[in-house]
């Protein structure tokens, strides 16, 4: 299970989609739907919140945004809590991990969105983030196993 804290224009199609299913995976384990991935370290940072199915629905809705873009259908209503959530912070470490782990995947999948995603750094040198993030300092969070 991966929730990429990335923007999810980032992500070429097969991620998007798979993005999508995970996390509404995630939603079930979250709403104690499921027996497995109960303690799966992604879902740490939703579980931390006041209001962990609400995050997880702004997390599920920012997908959702991303597929309309693309002239994709997300059934928006599998969404148990849709909505926004006050941002979540996201170590700049936790961000190199994921950003060094995603064009690695790109590269081998689907090279010419890997190019896009470098090219859209601008400026700053640093990727955008899923509107349910916000950038901090930091070394990688605890959770990640990459």
């Amino acid at each position: 299970m991966r929730i990429w804290s990335l923007h999810p224009a980032s992500l070429d199609r097969q991620g998007l989609i798979a993005c999508w299913r995970e996390t509404l995976l995630a939603q079930k384990v979250l709403r104690g739907g499921t027996r497995g991935y109960r303690s799966h370290p992604q879902l740490l940072r939703f579980r931390e919140q006041a209001d962990p199915v609400a995050a997880i629905g702004a997390y599920l809705t920012g997908l959702a945004d991303e597929a309309d873009v693309r002239g994709y259908r997300f059934d928006r209503g599998r969404i148990i809590s849709p909505g926004d959530h006050d941002p979540l912070p996201v170590t700049a470490g936790q961000v190199d991990v994921e950003w060094s782990h995603l064009l690695r995947k790109l590269d081998a999948r689907t090279p010419e969105q890997a190019e896009v995603c470098r090219r859209a750094l601008g400026s700053t040198g640093r990727p955008r983030l899923h509107g349910l993030f916000h950038e901090v300092s930091g070394p990688r969070e605890s959770w990640e196993r990459a």
